[in-house]
């Protein structure tokens, strides 16, 4: 839950120019709801137990984040990610 403050103020911040999902890897869907109300999410959450998506973007644990760019320029962060870092990334 470290990041989710943080992912959840870009969203408010940068939401009309960054598109953030969410990515739940583990759990069921009791947890994912806990989570997403604990933290007041308001940004679109997907449901990856099957990990499809880490796999995609060698992900091997949680916390993560994927930047994707327009140009296909592909950012990834293994650890937990605050507000700067997220604004220093999408303002570059």
């Amino acid at each position: 839950m470290r990041e989710a403050p943080s992912v959840e103020e870009a969203h408010r911040l940068y939401g009309s120019d960054l598109t953030i999902l969410g990515v739940a890897w583990s759990g069921d869907d009791r947890t994912y709801a806990d989570f997403i109300d604990e933290g007041g999410l308001t940004f679109p959450q997907i449901d990856d137990t099957i990990g499809a998506v880490y796999d995609q973007f060698g992900i091997p644990y949680q916390p993560a984040a994927v930047l994707l760019q327009p140009d296909g320029t592909v950012t990834t962060i293994r650890q937990a990610i605050d507000i700067a870092t997220i604004s220093e990334l999408v303002t570059t």
